[in-house]
């Protein structure tokens, strides 16, 4: 007489490992946060160019480009010295 499937024979205990394993994956999916700090959001929007600093900056390209940009040693070097010194 011959009986199959008895006791723990008759089970797959690679299967019950799968199982469990699949249920590990499916809690542990988490989704990416991006969050941006006030302080990042200011710089970038004080990194915008204002209007009057464009302007500034097309009328130097004007003036290059016809040659007519003249350099003043004199302001340049203060405009240095104040940088470095008048903080």
């Amino acid at each position: 007489m011959k009986i199959n499937h008895v006791g723990s024979a008759g089970m797959n205990p690679y299967k019950r490992q799968l199982n469990k394993m699949d249920e590990v994956k499916q809690s542990s999916f988490k989704s990416d946060k991006v969050e941006i700090s006030q302080s990042a959001k200011e710089l970038q929007h004080t990194s915008q160019i204002p209007a009057q600093r464009e302007a500034k900056v097309e009328a130097l390209k004007e003036q290059i480009k016809n040659g007519t940009y003249k350099i003043d040693a004199g302001e340049t070097a203060k405009s240095i010295i104040k940088y470095y010194f008048d903080k």
